[in-house]
Order: structure tokens, then sequence, then C-alpha cells
């Protein structure tokens, strides 16, 4: 990936300001980027040290917890049939 690409992205996580904004970022980043996960790109962050284990963690966490409550309503509607 670039690394003025992924400078943006870094940017504009840390300007995310509650969960929302931070899935809204990695919802655009899937429609713009298709290649690009916005999880790999955290974790990149962390091996390559821009990114401090702390903000990762948080940002880690909040993408997890979105994704598990996609999943659980998802099997929640299939137990519905």
């Amino acid at each position: 990936m670039a690394s003025e690409l992924k400078d943006r992205v870094v940017n504009a996580l840390r300007a995310c300001r509650n969960p929302d904004d931070l899935v809204a970022l990695d919802e655009q980043l899937a429609i713009d980027c298709r290649d690009i996960a916005l999880h790999r790109l955290i974790c990149d962050g962390l091996r390559d040290r821009s990114v401090a284990p702390v903000e990762a963690a948080n940002w880690l966490t909040t993408l997890i917890e979105h994704r598990n409550q996609q999943l659980t309503a998802c099997l929640n509607l299939s137990y519905q049939d």
C-alpha cells in the first residue's frame, strides 16, 4: 500500500470520535479500496510502530464488536425461519 494512503487512513482513524465514525471509516474503506482491510492496516501500523498499541487495541475492539453484532443479527434472522 502506498505510504501516502496509509498515512491518510491513520489520520482518519485518529480523527474518529466515536465507534460509529470508526465503523463508517471501515465501510468506506471497503468501498473505496476493496483490497485493503482496515483491520490489516491497523495491524501493519502496530508492526511498523506508526500506531500506538492502545490506539490499535481500541480500534480493533470496536471493529470486532461491530462484526460480532452483525453476525449475531444474521444468526438471529436465520433462526427465525
